[in-house]
């Protein structure tokens, strides 16, 4: 008997657990552990979780129909796992590989429980389209790479000669088992998972996979940063949560030519997850600079949408009222928040985790740390996005702030891109305070020397 765990894996496709169990010909128990500290109540009614929780529904839909068994259970994954392994005689636990902090010490603890069990663990890679070491052992480096184009550059060759289609194993081809019922009844979920509306949620990944390379593929270079026409890849919701492997997704652009801006994408998700894995600092930049100088005064006006920036509190509505926001607004509010209202990161951070529909920790954590000119690659400290310059570029009619700022229709195309008379802060000043309070933070790090290339790309977070 193998035991799986399901995690950032919800799907019964292209599975690297499944390929493993299949070659091993076990018997499997397959498991989802409703984590309390990951899925609080407050992260539950939030669109992240909520989304998340749709797709654990359809997980759930998807091994009925297979005729396959899934054991929800709530409660600590190392305290449960272990009970279910020794209980059901296992002689391994499979998971898929998870690099953020409360995973690795989540994982390090079930390990060493199993360890004492003489029962195994076994990780696999599934996120990345690049392993994070198996791609440094083939560049060949001592040192992470810091800079994203070289990166993208070795990235591109490694992903070319190693790629591996998606995985023909089917859940169909394994035998799975029913949870003991001592278990079963002990770790019962607290949390009633709604059956999904309609059937068509049932293939929503895939058919957003589709209608993207259908139909906006062709034109993502040249129209993904025109946030009003939402012409990102949609995306990101699923593959965070991996409803859609990583795997499918490159193997449906490798179909027809190939589109670099949307490689890119790929491989700025990637590099994050790199980062994650092998950038100790990753998860620590605020407490590796002094941020003392920084303060929360206007958290709460950004993120009621109060600012009197136009863009700035239409981005903010949208993420308000319905979980999702632009690639290119992410990173234009995030800005803002941590250069022109000079507030440390962690509260932008923090917020976008909870609120947006395809928030995963790592790639939200690197967007926030470029945004504040932190870690590997960030925006040079200098480089701070100008709000109304950004609507003005992007969205020149200012189609969204009329949709999400309906109070603000009446004013003209060259009007309703300004600040209002309330604005909390004057741009401008806001920006060369900005300046000076950043070189005064980065200057705080010591000894640590920071790569910057002002000529870097932006990144990618949200598909």
């Amino acid at each position: 008997m193998i035991v799986f765990v399901h995690r950032k894996d919800l799907r019964i496709a292209d599975m690297p657990a499944f390929t493993y169990i299949s070659r091993k010909g076990s018997k499997s128990l397959h498991l989802f552990v409703l984590d309390p500290v990951i899925l609080s109540e407050r992260r539950t009614e939030a669109a992240s979780g909520r989304h998340f929780m749709a797709m654990l529904a359809r997980l759930q839909e998807l091994y009925r129909r297979e005729g396959a068994k899934l054991n929800v259970v709530y409660g600590a994954p190392e305290e449960i796992i272990p009970q279910a392994a020794l209980l059901h005689e296992a002689c391994e636990v499979v998971v898929h590989r998870d690099d953020t902090p409360y995973a690795r010490q989540r994982d390090g603890k079930l390990e060493k429980t199993l360890w004492r069990l003489g029962i195994p663990l076994t990780v696999l890679s599934d996120q990345p389209l690049a392993e994070p070491d198996e791609f440094h052992r083939y560049a060949g480096r001592q040192t992470p790479y810091k800079v994203f184009t070289p990166y993208y550059r070795k990235w591109s060759e490694f992903v070319r000669d190693t790629f591996q289609p998606p995985s023909a194993v089917s859940l169909r081809q394994l035998t799975t088992a029913s949870l003991h019922e001592s278990l079963a009844d002990a770790y019962r979920s607290p949390f009633r998972i709604e059956p999904l509306p309609n059937e068509e949620s049932m293939t929503e990944p895939e058919r957003a996979l589709g209608a993207f390379v259908g139909s906006k593929l062709s034109d993502y270079a040249d129209r993904r940063d025109w946030y009003a026409t939402d012409a990102t890849s949609g995306l990101s919701a699923y593959i965070n949560t991996g409803a859609i492997s990583i795997r499918t997704v490159y193997e449906s652009m490798l179909e027809g030519e190939t589109y670099e801006a949307w490689r890119r994408q790929l491989a700025w998700r990637d590099f994050y997850l790199y980062q994650s894995a092998l950038d100790p600092l990753f998860f620590r930049y605020e407490r590796h600079f002094d941020l003392s100088i920084l303060s929360d005064r206007h958290v709460d006006a950004w993120s009621r949408a109060e600012t009197g920036i136009p863009i700035i509190d239409a981005a903010m509505t949208q993420l308000n009222e319905t979980g999702r926001m632009p690639n290119r607004l992410r990173m234009v509010t995030a800005m803002f928040l941590t250069k022109n209202l000079l507030a440390p990161f962690p509260f932008g951070e923090s917020l976008f985790r909870h609120r947006l529909a395809d928030a995963d920790n790592v790639l939200n954590r690197g967007g926030w740390l470029w945004s504040a000119s932190l870690g590997f690659d960030a925006a040079p400290y200098f480089r701070i996005m100008n709000p109304e310059s950004q609507s003005r570029q992007w969205d020149p009619a200012g189609e969204y702030i009329r949709r999400w700022l309906p109070q603000l229709r009446a004013f003209s195309d060259r009007d309703i891109h300004r600040p209002l008379p309330h604005a909390i802060v004057d741009l401008k000043a806001s920006r060369a305070r900005a300046i000076d309070v950043y070189k005064q933070i980065l200057s705080s790090a010591g000894a640590m020397q920071r790569e910057v290339d002002e000529k870097e790309p932006e990144p990618g977070s949200a598909l």
